[in-house]
């Protein structure tokens, strides 16, 4: 049977509705075997269940000459109690972080606001994000907030705006696919957090966004990635295609060696291309993930490269480590 280019589409788009849903998520991981299958699976893009996985992986990842990167993975949460336990643990991340002395600066403290309390409530979701934003600074960092669905990307927007008066280092994610990007590039670039360009991972309409890694998707993100480099403005140029990547330098050249410029890449994918790019004296940015609620974050990896599939299999051949 041949694999066709409609074949993996489908597979993609497959694996992206699965990202979202809660139910299939919720019977998964309520089931041990089910559970430990799909753990086996994660392990290659995570760096494990709880924080102490994640601080050795940042030191490997300053070891490499990386700057960090760090989220305890997790999303749309519905209840308030839950959303508070999960901000204490972002603030018990952000301490941790200020008292790693084997890291040479600490990483930047990555999450959704949906899992800090946003869904139950904006209101909510302002306050966990401000005081984790508190613990950043306070350990010598800042926050990156990253982006969502676009059926939340207004709340994410107007929540950051709000958390950005008083935490103006704040960073936000910006998707390329999204049509929306351009005017929204243009609100973000009034303040002055670093921009996180990604192309966006979503299952997304076609009136929304462009289809993924499709030629107007890549124009778009080259638009975007022109207007921020000409802003001055800090940016992080995240992607992982290293066809993207040499295109960039071909139309940007040492401009991307400036200060306010990074190319950031996520554990487990693009590893020799950031490698490749530090020992070439570019910034960069390695963007570590742990903790259990990995379903959407790992789900939506595997769709980016439907082949990805195919490591997942091998994976579950390798024998179980812990």
């Amino acid at each position: 049977m041949d694999i066709t280019a409609a074949t993996l589409h489908t597979v993609s788009d497959t694996l992206r509705r699965w990202a979202l849903d809660e139910d299939l998520k919720a019977r998964t991981m309520a089931d041990p075997a089910l559970a430990a299958v799909a753990g086996r699976v994660a392990a290659r893009y995570t760096a494990g269940p709880d924080v102490d996985g994640a601080l050795r992986a940042l030191e490997s990842v300053a070891h490499r000459g990386h700057r960090g990167s760090i989220e305890c993975v997790g999303e749309s949460v519905r209840d308030a109690g839950v959303a508070s336990q999960e901000t204490e643990a972002f603030v018990d991340l952000a301490e941790r972080l200020g008292q790693a002395g084997s890291l040479p600066a600490p990483p930047t403290v990555s999450f959704d606001l949906s899992h800090l309390g946003s869904l139950v409530s904006p209101e909510l979701g302002l306050e966990n994000a401000s005081r984790v934003a508190q613990a950043a600074r306070d350990a010598g960092t800042s926050v990156m907030i990253s982006a969502e669905g676009s059926d939340r990307t207004d709340l994410v927007l107007d929540l950051w705006e709000r958390l950005s008066s008083d935490f103006p280092e704040t960073g936000i994610t910006l998707q390329a696919r999204l049509h929306r990007t351009p005017e929204d590039l243009e609100r973000v670039l009034r303040r002055p957090g670093p921009v996180r360009l990604v192309k966006g991972a979503f299952l997304e309409p076609s009136v929304v966004a462009y289809p993924r890694d499709s030629e107007p998707m890549i124009a778009a993100y080259h638009r975007l990635a022109d207007r921020l480099l000409r802003s001055g403005h800090r940016v992080n140029l995240a992607t992982h295609d290293a066809a993207l990547v040499e295109e960039l330098r071909a139309r940007h050249g040492d401009t991307l060696r400036d200060d306010h410029v990074e190319f950031e890449m996520l554990q487990g994918l693009g590893t020799a291309l950031l490698d490749a790019l530090q020992a070439e004296g570019f910034a960069t940015r390695e963007y570590i993930v742990y903790g259990p609620e990995w379903w959407l974050y790992v789900l939506n990896r595997i769709a980016e490269h439907p082949e990805r599939v195919l490591l997942a299999l091998a994976d579950l051949g390798h024998p179980a480590v812990g």
